[in-house]
């Protein structure tokens, strides 16, 4: 037999006699309010589609002040408050129609209890239940039957919400737990980082001084790379014959090589000579030393110098005494230079302008010395005999030697007398 609450009232849930609920055909198509649902609603409503501290605050408005009570009593006077309207019934009218204004929109499209149902279980599936619930259960088609739908996946969602809030607490200790493992080694991780962050820092700012001190070398050593190439510039634009002076340096220094490989040659053929030399002296020494022993008889040829200067290149030192005895006793001025053995060849030119008459022993003279003295009396005209034994009869045939090239005495300065 079917047990009806309020005749009346054409929300009432109507049970069969199983104790299910029958679904009864709203009568009105408008939706209904906070305190117009079933006792059994208001619970589910307030704690699952209003936040606790949207309640409080709610409820301390309502009463004019702060309300002292715990959570859970804010929460039972609160549903209690919504069987009857009045002033906090209405202000959480107010806040769930505000809220969740988006659903009811959408669950206004239901024209059935079927769609609406269908609606719910999309709901349940995407996991959005506060605002669907609130929009189904005020909806003009949600009979009894559908109303009692609706509170039984609530109160089965809540017990699985309830579940997984403890599976979740577990898990957000788990969580604790390896937060503070890692945030441990988060912080040793970073010391790590900073001493190396350090580290690297101090070698930068090292590789940066360095980098800077060279850099400022090459600044100056380019400076004076350009400094150099405007002097080197300066110094050919001034200088054009660098070149060829370069060149002609080169050539000189080939020259030079030359001129003392012939020198050594002339040294070693010196050297052969003077042996030859001291071989003749020595044959001609004795009957030269017994002439100077006696008086000096009539020559066949007899000289007079006439105070003319008689120049002996080359020669033996020793036998210069000999050869300065004998020019003076035919009245001549000697002069001697030694053939640039010891003396200064630049001293020969001197001696060769000054000299009248040249007498060149071929025998003890260096290479150059010669050459100079056949180059300068073949230039000047100058008289040269060239004598190749340095013995003291050797000058004496030079001598009559120049005496017969001239038969006059005007032409070269020498008289024939009789001694």
């Amino acid at each position: 037999m079917t047990h009806l609450h309020d005749a009346t009232n054409p929300n009432c849930t109507h049970y069969q006699e199983n104790g299910t609920p029958q679904a009864s055909a709203p009568t009105s198509s408008r939706r209904r309010r906070l305190w117009e649902l079933t006792h059994a609603c208001h619970c589910p409503v307030v704690g699952v589609c209003i936040p606790l501290d949207t309640l409080r605050r709610i409820v301390n408005k309502a009463l004019g002040g702060k309300a002292l009570a715990d959570d859970y009593e804010v929460h039972v006077g609160a549903v209690a408050e919504c069987m009857h309207r009045n002033r906090l019934s209405e202000a959480l009218q107010d806040e769930l129609e505000r809220r969740y204004v988006q659903e009811v929109r959408h669950f206004k499209s239901a024209k059935t209890v079927q769609a609406l149902a269908a609606l719910w279980s999309q709901a349940i599936r995407q996991g959005d239940v506060a605002g669907a619930f609130w929009a189904a259960l005020v909806h003009p088609r949600c009979d009894a039957v559908m109303q009692e739908v609706l509170c039984r996946d609530m109160h089965m969602l809540q017990h699985q919400a309830g579940a997984n809030a403890r599976i979740d607490v577990a898990r957000f200790s788990a969580v604790l737990d390896e937060n503070a493992v890692l945030t441990r080694e988060l912080g040793r991780t970073q010391e790590r980082s900073t001493r190396w962050l350090a580290e690297k820092s101090a070698d930068i700012a090292r590789l940066t001084m360095l980098n800077m001190r060279l850099h400022a070398d090459n600044i100056a050593k380019e400076s004076r790379i350009v400094f150099l190439l405007d002097d080197l510039a300066a110094l050919k634009a001034s200088n054009a014959a660098l070149d060829a002076n370069a060149r002609l340096q080169k050539k000189l220094d080939q020259l030079a090589a030359r001129q003392e490989e012939l020198e050594a040659q002339n040294t070693s053929l010196r050297q052969k000579l003077a042996r030859s030399a001291r071989a003749l002296d020595a044959l001609n020494t004795e009957p030269l030393a017994v002439a100077q022993s006696a008086p000096l008889r009539v020559s066949p040829v007899t000289l007079h110098l006439n105070q003319k200067t008689v120049l002996c290149v080359g020669g033996r030192t020793g036998n210069v005494a000999n050869y300065r005895d004998l020019i003076e006793r035919v009245g001549g001025r000697f002069a001697h230079h030694d053939g640039g053995l010891e003396d200064n060849q630049s001293v020969l030119d001197a001696s060769l302008a000054a000299a009248d008459l040249v007498i060149c022993q071929t025998g003890c003279i260096s290479h150059n010395a010669y050459w100079k003295v056949k180059d300068f009396c073949k230039r000047t005209g100058k008289r040269c005999v060239f004598v190749e034994n340095p013995s003291t009869s050797s000058l004496v045939r030079g001598l009559e030697q120049i005496t017969e090239q001239n038969t006059s005495v005007q032409n070269i300065g020498v008289d024939k007398i009789s001694l």
